[in-house]
């Protein structure tokens, strides 16, 4: 008698239910879509909203939605993908730079499938299309942070060694020249840099009480080199941090980087966090000099900077001193997490640093308690110029000080910063520092989406080539195997099934070569439905009656069918271990198509098999 347990009927079902469901996000289309996000200080409201309706009107688009979406960007959805790129560069050029345009595609997927979790499958950048960065490292600001660095050697070693100085700064000629007080002696500064700093080289000067220094072209040279390779593994962790699934970051030349992101729902979001540039600056507040006469005649003393506090709807921006020492700045941050200040409740971020770091503070902190303890908050913000009718791309820095508190206690490797706008300003801000700082400021220089028509037509010869492969198998099991060959389809088609719902919970990329894995799996699982067949077909011919022979057929090619499919699967496994990208897309299919490909091929096939043949108690033939 030929038998199949309930429960495992009620199993069948149940993953088919769930494999319907999940894969059911995959079949609504994505809305060509323009989103806009605030920069600092900027507002998204129903004023905006009115304003970009009026500038997509005088190029004659009309947009299929405009929404304000929860997380408080503002999409417009249009109907057509080639008025996107109008479309954006029209909003750009009307808002300027106090917001972020950029190219997205919205999902349609309705809001039930959503509160489960259900969500389509990532298209790669080869298939959908997706966003393409070209952008640019100011190499010149990696050079000014090393001459501001040793600078900064220069003065410690000079105040620890009791070597009386009034000014360490920077020469356009980049040397950086130590002017020492007129009791100080030049010759014992000249021999501490040499001890001390053996790196750098002791230039000649025509003035008594000053020491010169430069950095060896060698090492300046190494910095530029170190600051395109630093940057590549910084984007690559805020890329991380956004979630984007492989994605391609290369260096491109001396001083440039790509970067791709396929299946991104948040361009906006990915374009600010790429570029940004913020990060924090700690140094203690200059109690000696006039502020006023530094603010109105710029008389600022030679240890000092003139900064302005962040201001506000309810407080206006203020000015104040601050040392040119830089007691902590972000290279020494290793963690950061938005959070809440436990004085007022406003948003914060919570702050670790590394030993060296936490020495710096602790040090600063315990010969200065009762003194103020100023956080700068420093961003380069790229933008665009007309100059002679021509785009002439700048880069303004921003530097603000958002909080100033006393010392009370010496500090260490953890504490926190306030003074922030918003819950998002502090999350972006703790994402940025905790991905780690870029060596220098990066500029878009090239902003693109990859071809919708070229993505268009992949997508279309993949999935021929997968129907046509299915399609072949199907016509050759119904012809040859007759009933079988009927349960056979069913199977192929629920395995395909489960292979999208599963490819989509687990939010993988499907590339052209994972279409590639998807037909393979196919014809794999083609492979375990004939071991089946044949071994069916082999019991009947030893006369086995028709019942038996099924049982048999499906309990002996089990083994067989395990032991193909495993090893398969360690391959599957090391091509996703070591490979990257494509090959790594083609890996999860293909493993993922085995896998429901062996559930299918036996335990769904058999069930169906039981299921037509089960109740006939005295069957005489199969067609088989």
């Amino acid at each position: 008698m030929l038998v199949y347990a309930r429960w495992k009927y009620v199993l069948i079902l149940f993953v088919l239910l769930l494999s319907a469901v999940y894969a059911l996000p995959n079949i609504y289309p994505q809305d060509p879509s323009v989103q806009v996000t605030a920069n600092r200080g900027s507002t998204v409201d129903a004023a905006l909203k009115a304003r970009i309706e009026g500038t997509l009107k005088k190029i004659g688009v009309s947009p299929k939605e405009l929404e304000i979406s929860k997380d408080g960007n503002l999409l417009v959805r249009l109907r057509d993908p080639n008025v996107q790129i109008k479309a954006a560069d029209a909003i750009r050029d009307e808002l300027g730079s106090d917001f972020v345009v950029a190219l997205n595609l919205a999902s349609t997927v309705p809001d039930w499938l959503q509160k489960i979790g259900a969500r389509p499958m990532l298209l790669g950048l080869d298939l959908q299309g997706g966003v393409h960065f070209l952008m640019q490292v100011d190499q010149q600001a990696a050079l000014a942070k090393r001459f501001e660095a040793t600078a900064e050697d220069v003065r410690v070693l000079l105040r620890e060694n009791r070597v009386a100085y009034t000014a360490v700064e920077r020469r356009p000629d980049n040397s950086i020249v130590a002017t020492l007080a007129s009791n100080a002696d030049p010759a014992k500064a000249r021999e501490l840099i040499a001890k001390n700093l053996p790196t750098l080289q002791i230039g000649d000067s025509e003035v008594a009480n000053q020491v010169v220094v430069r950095i060896p072209q060698a090492d300046l040279d190494r910095v530029s080199t170190e600051a395109i390779e630093q940057n590549v593994s910084t984007l690559r962790n805020r890329i991380n941090e956004l979630g984007v699934a492989e994605p391609i970051i290369q260096r491109q030349g001396n001083d440039r980087v790509v970067v791709q992101l396929p299946g991104v729902q948040d361009t906006a979001q990915a374009k600010r966090i790429l570029g940004a540039t913020a990060t924090l600056e700690f140094r203690g507040v200059y109690e000696g000099g006039d502020l006023q006469d530094a603010v109105t005649t710029g008389n600022v003393p030679g240890d000092a900077r003139l900064f302005f506090t962040r201001g506000g709807p309810n407080r206006p921006a203020s000015p104040v001193l601050l040392k040119k020492r830089v007691i902590v700045s972000g290279d020494q941050l290793v963690g950061a997490q938005s959070t809440r200040s436990p004085d007022d409740g406003s948003p914060a971020v919570s702050i670790q640093l590394n030993s060296q770091g936490g020495q710096r503070m602790f040090d600063y902190s315990s010969e200065n308690v009762g003194k103020g303890l100023a956080v700068v908050y420093i961003e380069r913000i790229p933008e665009v110029k007309l100059v002679d009718g021509k785009e002439v791309r700048t880069t303004r820095v921003k530097e603000e000080v958002i909080s100033i508190a006393n010392i009370r206690e010496p500090l260490g490797k953890s504490f926190q910063t306030s003074g922030l706008d918003s819950p998002q300003d502090a999350a972006d801000l703790a994402l940025l520092l905790r991905a780690g700082a870029l060596a220098a400021p990066m500029e878009f220089i090239d902003e693109r989406t990859v071809g919708p028509s070229l993505g268009a037509e992949n997508v279309q010869r993949g999935l021929t080539a997968v129907l046509f492969s299915f399609g072949f198998a199907l016509v050759f099991f119904l012809v040859y195997y007759r009933m079988f060959g009927v349960i056979t389809c069913i199977a192929l088609l629920i395995n395909l099934l489960m292979v999208v719902a599963v490819m989509s919970v687990l939010g993988a990329t499907l590339t052209l070569p994972g279409l590639a894995g998807i037909a393979l799996t196919v014809g794999m699982s083609v492979d375990a439905n004939v071991l089946i067949n044949e071994r069916i077909r082999e019991e009947l011919r030893l006369g086995m009656p028709p019942l038996g022979a099924i049982k048999e057929g499906y309990e002996r090619a089990a083994g067989t069918i395990a032991d193909a499919n495993i090893t398969a699967i360690l391959a599957g496994v090391a091509l996703f271990a070591f490979g990257t990208g494509p090959v790594k897309g083609f890996a999860v299919s293909l493993i993922v198509g085995i896998l429901t490909s062996m559930y299918t091929a036996v335990s769904v096939s058999r069930g169906i098999a039981t299921l037509i043949y089960g109740h006939r108690r005295k069957l005489k033939s199969i067609a088989v």
